[in-house]
């Protein structure tokens, strides 16, 4: 497992290397680059959000010997029935994970992919699997603002306040996200009953403290704080 020296910041490293933690259909992972070479041109023809099923199909073929990668690839890019079929002929797959310890839950989960999560979930992959990094499926769908795959993701028992090792909770990778369904994601997390908003990252903030500085919904944090207050007070 990875080490960070004290102070540091892995929110600050998501700032500048965010790009690098694959998001949508074209694949970032480690252990892809060769296949992105072959596929460079195929790539520069097909605008993503416009790949047909044959595009699908040929990826899945070139991968067909290789069940761990297809498994991964089709949980990324929701393959619902290619993670089904691989998962009868073979269910341990559901664990497999690439050389930074992502299963297919976690592509599953910040792609927002909850039918195919929901199926892996079935088949006994682990909701609280860490990367090497520390990350849960639930953090890569709070960093991207999955709120479906979040709340998927607790239902099955994931661990609300599961620290990565820059001592980042789903909340605070929630706090830090400013795209589309940031807000969600926010009630989500805060509306839990056992949720720790105090805790720190290694770099000492808390989400509160970071969502005031970085998005615009720092005031779903001081409303759960005057709910709170009303409540302990009674």
């Amino acid at each position: 497992m990875a080490e960070f020296p004290e102070g540091f910041n892995q929110l600050e490293l998501l700032k500048t290397h965010g790009h690098l933690i694959p998001r949508g259909a074209r694949s970032l992972w480690p252990g892809d680059e060769g296949e992105q070479e072959e596929d460079d041109d195929d790539e520069e023809e097909v605008v993503e959000g416009e790949r047909t099923e044959e595009w699908y199909q040929q990826k899945e073929e070139k991968l067909t010997d290789k069940p761990e990668e297809l498994m991964l690839w089709a949980a990324e890019n929701d393959r619902l029935q290619t993670v089904k079929r691989l998962l009868s002929l073979n269910p341990s797959l559901a664990l497999c994970q690439d050389d930074d310890g992502y299963t297919p839950l976690h592509r599953a989960a910040y792609g927002g992919h909850t039918a195919t999560a929901s199926a892996l979930l079935a088949a006994g992959t682990g909701v609280n699997s860490r990367t090497i990094d520390g990350w849960t499926p639930l953090h890569s769908a709070c960093r991207w603002g999955q709120v479906a795959a979040a709340s998927l993701l607790l239902r099955w028992g994931a661990e609300l306040n599961a620290q990565t090792n820059g001592g980042l909770t789903a909340l605070h990778l929630a706090a830090s996200y400013p795209g589309p369904g940031s807000a969600h994601t926010l009630e989500l997390l805060l509306s839990q009953r056992h949720v720790k908003a105090e805790l720190r990252s290694n770099s000492g903030e808390t989400a509160g403290e970071i969502a005031r500085r970085s998005g615009p919904y720092h005031f779903l944090f001081e409303m759960t704080e005057e709910c709170n207050s009303v409540i302990s007070h009674r």
